[in-house]
């Protein structure tokens, strides 16, 4: 046994909390689960105490891993007992001291000669105003029966007893997420502990790093079970915990709501395909880890690099060779090479290891001819003594081989190959000819290549349009009516027209997107409208894109620029040069915004909202893995040729797009390729889109690829370094209905590499500053947006192989801001879910007030007098309250990250009129009899809308009528009931007025009465101004 004393000297320089300037603080030290605390200091920011606590010490050699926590609170109540109030204490700064500093006292070393430490004083929350240090001795000694340590306790204060300390944190004020440690440990304590277990598990064979989620959410054991096989738990309706529980259960406020049943094709469906990630490879075969995310798929590549000094063949003394590389009924060709002896076509083949029909690998050497090509010479492998190659090896180093003829003997001429095992993560696998793709042609099988494409950068280009001058117009007898049309590429903007002026000022401003490189040139032509439809060119001026200067966040925007106005025709230009020394003027501010994010997809699944310029992005927060592994029950899209579908997959993130291989001819097709992308934002969402490839075969290059369906997916909802594996419903709607065209399965992982930064990164604007600063009108976002849009498609239709037109507008949604009765429905049903959980408060408040159960409302009243007697608890009440709240819902916490919800949508019920609606043209490309019946269905809804809004409007002109003197009485009695109210409230206390109201509200339905009340009536019979409508 020993004793541990704590010697409080003094503090300095503490922060005033009782609103005077002052304080009276004293100090609670707490250790091993006991507390004690000093005196009360009144009105001191510079206290001394000198007071010693002592306390019990159970085992010595444990108490270098305990921690000794100080902390001093102001006493608001110190008039009372000394300080010794409850719930009025305030927080004034804490130390944490651990138990191994803390020297042994012994009789050579008295504890009276120790030094005094100083420390300053800690933040317990984030948002703490502390400030000061505290002055302490410390020192534990052994318990002897000798004088000096019986001295020493004896000079100490009498220690209380460990289980009646003075007193529980209960008196300390402290909000829910600031609570007193209570149980004598530190998070340096817990940080060894788990940093032991570490230690522990790394001596283990099997290391795991990746935790997947299990319905218990723990990391370990098997992956969970398919949904189909584990329903999910039902969400009922949870009865309130703290009210009783005889009456039948109200609608609870803490249950997280259900969304409708809908049909169960259209869920998702969790899956546990062998992912080294999940299988927890990690650490052990590296040929397994490479790309975690996918099955790993073996292939046979075949580099034919080149060939050298092969035979003639033709009587003519010339040879056009070609390579035929063969396994089994597979095979592929090179491009044939006329008249070479020496080729080179450094073309890539891939067989899958899971097709193989021979253990014989040809490569074959021939000679086109306009008949049957002539054999050349071949070169034969056995399949199982091929090298495996993984990487990150190096290329396998291609080797030459010695021709053979047909019987095996050696021939002229020599071909440079490497043949090896691989994996879908060799470097050759997005160029190589993959064997499903034997019968495409070299001209289109750059169209089933995997590839990845990048966003051009966009910019807001501003075009400030002040003043011109000395216009001249064509008519001298007239004055012009002018106006300047601004063309950049394809985007054109009018500024206003000034009527019969040749010195205009407009002053407007007008926004379009550039994209880099800047190869277009910015046209101002200054026109004279002379009649409708018909304008004469007065002047013209041109400045080219890359020499318009730009603009970071908020900086000063350059000087404004005198351009001189030429005629339009290049050759009066140069002879105006030369000849005119006179010309029009024109006064322009033009340059581009690299502070804005250009927005080319909603906001409300936007992935990108980064701004253009690079020196203001913030650095990344995390990793996003996706793996695109296969796909299932997908629709025939050609049928009508005799074929299946060829699909292939592209995904959107950031700038960033990929798309995989197209594989041909089957309705589940398995890709198993990985990507990754940079995270910036953790609120951004990716799109996945399925597509069916339209050119192989010779396709018609108009031809349109068919969309099978997307996914999208918000990267908040995901948990790091949790593997997600699902599939995915594709649902498309069509003018005949939702179908479901297929499920996609993918493998999601978000990793986050940088903690501080994402949660920072929930506390800023979701757009950059100059969004903010200086917004963009509404009425330009729309027309902006469209055209970023249109400068993405058109950029990405211009690669190799090409992401066409079709594609990108589908993964931008171009068409999502056009009006759709579905849509309007399903926004409606989304307001009216949120104002359900309102409706569920009035109900189970309005059940109180009628003491529908008589012991949940006798607790309501004994609350409500809680709080009106003690109102500084109402806030960390009500924060408290939403705090067990989230608790409780973390139960009901979704498993499964988002997908295309059908019924929230309102997609798997809509009217095929509303669908067709949806599908129409803009402007309308249907009969005149559909289009008058959808303008009166219109009119209808818009009618009651128009109702609604006026209700509303009327209650508010009543309010207004109130003081406004529009019905003298009613004001007049309203400004005495005033009068007396204010009287009242300001002679009798808050309290009293507010017990008086609230025993009043929640009376027994027995002192009510079924007609409305005084105030009710008086409000409604206030004037609006309805009646004054024409």
């Amino acid at each position: 046994m020993s004793k541990l004393v704590v010697e409080v000297v003094d503090a300095y320089d503490l922060m005033p909390k009782d609103g005077q300037g002052s304080a009276s603080p004293f100090v609670e030290v707490e250790f091993d689960e006991q507390r004690q605390r000093t005196l009360t200091k009144l009105k001191d920011l510079n206290p001394c105490w000198n007071q010693k606590l002592v306390f019990h010490v159970n085992n010595p050699r444990e108490l270098a891993h305990k921690t000794i926590d100080v902390t001093v609170y102001n006493d608001r109540n110190a008039a009372h007992a000394h300080g010794h109030g409850g719930h009025h204490n305030n927080f004034l700064g804490r130390v944490r001291i651990s138990g191994v500093s803390v020297p042994l006292a012994s009789d050579d070393d008295p504890a009276f000669i120790h030094n005094v430490q100083r420390y300053p004083l800690d933040k317990r929350g984030l948002f703490s105003h502390i400030r000061g240090d505290i002055a302490l001795k410390l020192y534990y000694y052994l318990v002897h029966d000798d004088h000096h340590h019986h001295a020493a306790a004896a000079a100490a204060e009498p220690p209380r007893p460990d289980h009646a300390p003075t007193f529980s944190p209960e008196n300390v004020e402290t909000s829910p997420f600031q609570e007193t440690n209570n149980n004598g440990f530190d998070e340096e304590e817990i940080m060894f502990k788990v940093e032991e277990k570490k230690k522990k598990n790394k001596e283990q064979p099997v290391r795991t790093f990746h935790s997947i989620g299990t319905g218990g959410g723990g990391g370990g054991g098997p992956p969970p079970p398919p949904m189909r096989a584990r329903p999910p738990p039902p969400m009922m309706v949870e009865t309130r915990a703290d009210f009783a529980k005889a009456a039948a259960a109200p609608p609870s406020v803490m249950h997280m709501q259900m969304a409708p049943r809908q049909n169960p094709e259209f869920l998702l469906v969790e899956t546990s395909p062998p992912l080294a990630a999940r299988m927890r490879y990690r650490g052990g075969d590296k040929t397994s880890t490479t790309y975690d995310l996918v099955e790993q798929m073996h292939f046979l590549y075949v580099n034919v690099v080149k060939a050298k000094d092969l035979p003639v063949m033709d009587i003519s003394g010339s040879l056009d060779p070609y390579v035929e590389v063969k396994l089994g009924n597979y095979k592929g060709q090179t491009k044939h090479l006329e008249k070479n002896q020496n080729p080179v076509w450094h073309q890539i083949f891939a067989f899958s290891k899971e097709r193989l029909q021979s253990n014989l690998l040809e490569v074959i050497v021939k000679d086109k001819d306009f008949g049957k090509d002539d054999f050349v010479g071949k070169v034969v492998f056995d399949v199982l003594e091929i090298p495996l190659r993984v990487p990150p090896d190096s290329p396998l180093a291609p080797q030459w081989y010695k021709l053979a003829d047909k019987k095996g003997d050696k021939v002229k001429g020599e071909i440079m190959l490497a043949v090896w095992m691989g994996t879908q993560a060799d470097e050759s696998f997005p160029d190589a000819w993959h064997s499903d793709a034997h019968n495409i042609t070299h001209s289109n099988l750059a169209n089933t290549r995997s590839k990845v494409y990048f966003s051009p950068k966009l910019y807001y280009l501003r075009i400030h349009v002040m003043e011109a001058q000395d216009l001249v117009p064509h008519d001298k007898a007239r004055l012009p009516d002018p106006y300047v049309k601004v063309i950049v590429a394809n985007q054109i903007r009018p500024t206003k027209i000034l009527q019969r002026t040749v010195n205009p000022v407009w002053d407007d401003q007008l926004m379009f997107v550039a994209s880099e490189p800047f190869e277009d040139y910015i046209i101002i032509s200054v026109e004279d409208r002379i009649a409708p439809g018909k304008d004469e060119i007065l002047g013209r001026a041109m400045i080219p894109l890359r020499d318009v200067p730009q603009r970071f966040e908020t900086s000063k925007p350059p000087d404004p620029r005198w351009l001189s106005l030429l005629k339009p025709s290049l050759v009066e230009e140069e002879g105006e040069k030369r000849k005119e020394k006179f010309s029009s003027k024109i006064l322009l501010r033009f340059f581009l915004e690299a502070g804005y994010h250009v927005l080319d997809e909603s906001t409300h699944f936007s992935s990108d909202l980064q701004p253009s310029s690079k020196h203001l992005r913030k650095p990344s927060i995390g990793i996003l893995e996706l793996g695109i592994l296969s796909a299932k029950n997908l629709l025939p899209m050609k049928i009508k040729d005799g074929r299946m579908t060829d699909a292939y997959c592209v995904a959107k993130y950031g700038n960033k797009w990929v798309r995989t291989r197209t594989l041909l001819d089957t309705l589940s097709p398995r890709w198993n390729e990985q990507y990754t992308w940079e995270v910036y934002d953790p609120c951004t969402v990716i799109t996945v889109g399925v597509f069916d490839n339209s050119h192989v075969n010779g396709s018609k290059e108009d031809a349109r690829d068919q969309k099978i369906g997307k996914v999208r997916i918000r990267l908040s909802t995901l948990e790091t370094d949790r593997v997600y594996t699902h599939y995915y419903p594709l649902l498309v709607l069509t003018p005949s209905g939702l179908k479901k065209h297929g499920e996609l399965q993918l493998a999601l992982r978000f990793t986050c590499t940088a903690w501080v930064n994402m949660v920072a990164q929930y506390g800023r604007p979701l757009l950059p500053k100059m969004h903010y600063v200086q917004p963009i009108p509404v009425r330009h976002i729309d027309w902006l947006r469209h055209q970023a849009m249109q400068i993405v498609a058109a950029r990405l239709q211009r690669a190799e192989p090409p992401l066409r037109r079709e594609v990108v507008e589908y993964m931008l949604d171009v068409d999502y801001h056009m009006w759709s009765l579905r849509r309007s429905k399903a926004n409606f049903h989304r307001i009216m879910s949120l104002l359900s959980g309102v409706t569920a408060v009035c109900k189970w408040f309005n059940d109180i007030c009628f003491w529908r159960n008589p012991i949940t409302t006798c607790l309501v009243h004994v609350l409500f007098l809680i709080l009106v007697c003690y109102p500084e608890l109402i806030l960390p009440t009500i924060f408290l309250y939403l705090f067990v709240i989230g608790i409780w819902n973390y139960r009901f916490r979704p498993r499964h990250p988002p997908h295309m919800d059908a019924r929230l949508s309102q997609a798997d019920n809509a009217h095929p009129d509303e669908l067709d609606e949806e599908f129409d043209s803009f402007p309308t490309s249907r009969p005149s009899d559909i289009v008058r019946m959808r303008y009166d269905r219109l009119r209808s809804v818009a009618g009651r809308v128009q109702t609604v809004v006026g209700d509303l409007a009327s209650q508010g002109e009543r309010a207004q009528a109130l003081l406004s003197w529009r019905d003298p009485r009613a004001t007049a009695i309203f400004i005495i009931f005033s009068l007396i109210w204010a009287v009242f409230i300001y002679v009798t206390p808050f309290q009293v007025v507010a017990v008086l109201f609230g025993l009043y509200w929640l009376r027994h339905p027995r002192f009510r009465s079924k007609m409305p009340s005084v105030p009710v009536n008086f409000f409604k019979r206030l004037p609006s101004k309805s009646d004054m409508l024409i």
